[in-house]
């Protein structure tokens, strides 16, 4: 009987902590919510390079209708230029957010907004990004579904896991 015991509680702590990791990400848009820093669950994502991250704060990204999301990309990672068919409004959480506008990478196009600083990117407007001078982390509020196109195919890393 006590093992009994021992193993239904153990099988109940362990559904409560997965409920509250579950509850922590992607937030329904029309009840209170909240998500504190530390429960942030980080992800990759497979239209970003491997090093990049991706959590969901509030939504379903995947579906019509708002969602937000944070982006962490460490130092030296580049993503080539690419789209996005929803407009986008990014936030800069830390680090220092480098964005140029167009189809082709060019450093000298890149420009450097630092934490709190806020960028509205119309959808379907080419852009690239580079961690130049370090790491940084973005939040993105938007209307989804969430949509990525890059410029060149060959430069999405989605395309690198195609064996051919």
């Amino acid at each position: 009987m006590k093992k009994i015991n021992f193993l239904l509680t153990l099988f109940c702590l362990a559904a409560l902590l997965k409920a509250t990791r579950t509850h922590a990400q992607g937030l329904p848009n029309h009840k209170f919510g909240e998500i504190y820093q530390e429960n942030i669950k980080w992800s990759p994502f497979p239209a970003f390079p491997p090093e990049a991250r991706l959590a969901i704060l509030v939504g379903d990204p995947k579906k019509p209708g708002p969602y937000v999301i944070r982006v962490r990309v460490p130092a030296g990672v580049i993503l080539r230029p690419h789209l996005h068919p929803e407009d986008r409004i990014y936030t800069v959480i830390s680090g220092v957010f480098y964005i140029g506008i167009g189809t082709k990478f060019d450093a000298s196009k890149l420009k450097a907004y630092p934490p709190g600083s806020v960028v509205i990117l119309p959808g379907n407007t080419p852009h690239f990004h580079w961690a130049r001078s370090g790491g940084y982390e973005t939040q993105v509020t938007a209307n989804g579904p969430l949509g990525i196109s890059y410029i060149v195919p060959s430069d999405d890393p989605r395309n690198k896991n195609i064996s051919k």
